[in-house]
């Protein structure tokens, strides 16, 4: 049930709006949310009111308050014992430069200073509010990430707001004429940052969890020697505490002022960093598997800048390996990646690329699977 609470609610109007939410409510027991939106103010006597509810009905909330009232709230403690929110700024992307895309949001430049990540969900608030805390918990252990200020709605959908002045993706770089290798290099400092942050069990959510599902999807769908190794490769990985960022390319890397900085956290995870691999790799070519320039259209680049980009971030991030194990290193992220991408493209399977995409990962599979002896390093 939603309340709507307008003007002013002070010691000469509580009682009379008490009676008049009462009324409204009568006998109804479930989710009580009492819109602010038109709310200017309320006293200690309006606060009265709504701790009264909240104990009657312990599912109360207060959405879209002004900045003003919900100070007051806050302020008062309200905050801490109940859900209160703000109500968003609306914000138009209309014309905006588009200078990043994934599976759950667009990223806009909004001015020199401004960019805005537009969630494709309606129902993304908490999936915002869970990102902005993961940001904050990789800044706070020292990952060079940009944090969110602020929450935004843009037509019927929601977005974060960074203070990115005059940043740049990596993706832009490269078609200003940076090299590949050089953007490479540093791509890897960061990974190497990210992986080396030694999390507490059950700090983030576990990758091999999450890729566990791929591979038991999979079964179903190889033949039975193939499908049990694969799920035993899986299996065998170890569960590691290192951080992932889980969707790492030059999308997701902006450069401001020689610093650079992660951006397009939610898919922060911990396990091995074999699995950090796998999504690089398919990013940069896997999701090409059919139609080969499928990466660089993502991405904003070439085909060969994207095989490059893949090539030279495994030479330095490894740098002094064996080549053979390097080499050994590429295979396992190619099957976590065909394995993951198979699983993908067969559930959506809704047109003729996806049905390609899948039976071209399923072969994979089924050739380089037996030659593989462990999905880990």
């Amino acid at each position: 049930m939603t309340i709507k609470l307008k003007g002013r609610i002070d010691s000469s109007n509580a009682s009379q709006t008490e009676n008049y939410i009462n009324e409204q409510i009568g006998d109804y027991s479930g989710e009580i949310i009492l819109d602010a939106s038109e709310l200017d103010y309320i006293s200690s006597a309006g606060l009265r009111v709504i701790l009264r509810l909240k104990k009657a009905n312990p599912e109360t909330k207060v959405i879209n308050c002004q900045s003003d009232v919900y100070e007051i709230f806050d302020m008062t403690g309200f905050t801490e014992m109940m859900d209160i929110s703000k109500a968003y700024r609306k914000l138009s992307v209309e014309g905006c430069e588009v200078i990043g895309e994934g599976a759950n949001g667009i990223v806009y430049r909004t001015d020199p200073d401004t960019i805005v990540k537009v969630y494709k969900s309606p129902d993304s608030l908490e999936e915002i509010h869970n990102e902005r805390e993961l940001a904050r918990k990789a800044f706070v252990m020292g990952i060079p990430t940009a944090i969110p200020y602020d929450v935004v709605q843009v037509g019927d959908l929601y977005g974060s707001v960074f203070e990115l002045l005059n940043a740049k993706s990596f993706a832009k770089l490269l078609n200003e004429g940076v090299s590949v290798e050089e953007l490479a290099k540093e791509s890897v400092k960061i990974l190497k940052t990210i992986h080396s942050t030694i999390l507490k069990d059950g700090e983030l959510p576990s990758k091999k969890k999450e890729a566990l599902v791929w591979a038991e999807f999979d079964v179903d769908y190889l033949p039975e020697e193939i499908g049990t190794k694969l799920l035993k490769l899986f299996n065998d990985i170890p569960e590691t505490n290192s951080m992932l960022h889980g969707d790492f390319h030059i999308k997701n890397i902006m450069q401001q002022n020689g610093e650079n900085l992660l951006i397009d956290m939610d898919t922060l995870s911990m396990g091995h960093p074999i699995f950090e691999f796998a999504a690089i790799f398919a990013a940069y070519i896997g999701f090409s598997c059919v139609d080969k320039e499928n990466g660089a259209q993502f991405l904003g680049i070439t085909r060969q800048q994207c095989l490059d980009f893949w090539d030279y971030t495994i030479k330095y991030y490894f740098e002094g390996e064996p080549q053979e194990k390097v080499e050994s290193i590429k295979k396992m992220a190619e099957v976590i990646s065909y394995a993951r991408i198979f699983r993908w493209k067969t559930r959506r399977g809704t047109t003729e690329i996806h049905k390609q995409e899948a039976e071209f990962c399923k072969n994979y599979l089924i050739n380089n699977v037996p030659d593989v002896d462990k999905l880990y390093f």
